[in-house]
């Protein structure tokens, strides 16, 4: 809670028992779709108690919880992405009916770098959102991890963009992992790719006629984007449409003096609280010896922000956003 009002989370993942990523790996070495997950609700519900330790700890009462990125594995052929995706929201639509007041549900989508489109996309994104209840879905730029899916602003997309804009449910751009041979040197690499793509994404969705064609997309990016424009709005690098309506960001960075500035860039109104709880924001704030993904205290420690835009991060941004949301 934040000032007695329920504060919506939009960043963040399952957390499964150990079973789940073994399952995984035997379905891909043995080449075996199709076979059933065996893991009982005891065992989803012994996982999510240390979640929702978080959750209280952090002081979030609802969080929007989609796949583990490093685990959507976009890079297997589609006969098993396909599989992979349907089991893995089969999962965390579970772990929602575990705790409908706690959670709400976004879908893993069988991306794959080789398909000529998105529409492999369609029946498993309607399914998640029209029978499972999710409230929107993540979208990986470059699902193969190898720079070779055509970019977010092109025709590849215009299905599954197509397909949000019917559903009413926004798609939130998080990128997974990368084979570019230059990050091999850098732990959890992954990281890096995150926000080269965050970034990359956002460049190309406002230097494009991507929400000319789509009006009411509304597409959120990890990271508070990735990256900060470094050029004054009215230079030609920086995109001159207004997308107060179409692109949003999430508070997911812990680093204090990167989200002030990326809140004064963006804009309140276009941020929406996110922590990635639990997840890779464990390390101890020094000042504080609090987690770096308590962000609650931090966002309420923001001395330029009202209590009416703090209130905007944690509650108001998201359920505009992701309409389908009711607390």
């Amino acid at each position: 809670m934040y000032n007695g009002q329920t504060v919506v989370d939009v960043h963040g993942h399952m957390t499964t028992p150990a079973g789940f990523r073994q399952f995984l790996a035997e379905i891909v070495s043995q080449n075996t779709p199709g076979r059933k997950l065996e893991v009982t609700d005891e065992q989803l519900e012994n996982a999510q108690q240390r979640h929702l330790k978080f959750m209280d700890d952090r002081n979030v009462d609802v969080q929007l919880i989609g796949p583990r990125p490093i685990a959507m594995w976009h890079w297997m052929r589609p006969f098993l992405q396909e599989f992979w995706a349907e089991t893995t929201n089969n999962v965390i639509a579970r772990i929602v009916k575990l705790h409908p007041d706690r959670f709400r549900g976004m879908a893993q989508l069988p991306q794959c770098s080789i398909s000529k489109d998105t529409r492999n996309c369609l029946p498993e994104f309607e399914r998640c959102v029209k029978e499972l209840g999710f409230v929107g879905a993540y979208l990986n730029p470059d699902p193969g991890g190898d720079k070779q899916t055509p970019g977010v602003h092109e025709e590849y997309w215009f299905p599954l963009y197509e397909q949000a804009v019917e559903l009413d449910v926004p798609l939130m751009i998080h990128p997974s992992v990368t084979y570019d041979r230059r990050l091999e040197v850098i732990p959890a690499n992954y990281q890096m790719n995150n926000y080269i793509e965050e970034f990359i994404a956002m460049q190309l969705l406002t230097h494009s006629k991507v929400f000319e064609i789509f009006p009411k997309l509304k597409i959120t990016i990890c990271h508070c984007g990735g990256g900060l424009n470094r050029f004054i709005p009215t230079d030609k690098h920086v995109g001159q449409g207004d997308f107060s309506k179409n692109l949003f960001y999430d508070s997911c960075v812990y680093d204090v003096h990167y989200l002030e500035a990326a809140i004064k860039q963006r804009g309140v109104d276009q941020i929406l609280f996110g922590t990635e709880s639990p997840g890779s924001g464990g390390a101890i704030r020094p000042e504080t010896g609090m987690p770096s993904d308590d962000l609650i205290p931090v966002i309420d420690g923001i001395n330029f922000l009202s209590t009416e835009d703090k209130l905007k991060i944690f509650q108001t941004n998201p359920l505009k956003v992701f309409t389908k949301v009711k607390i």
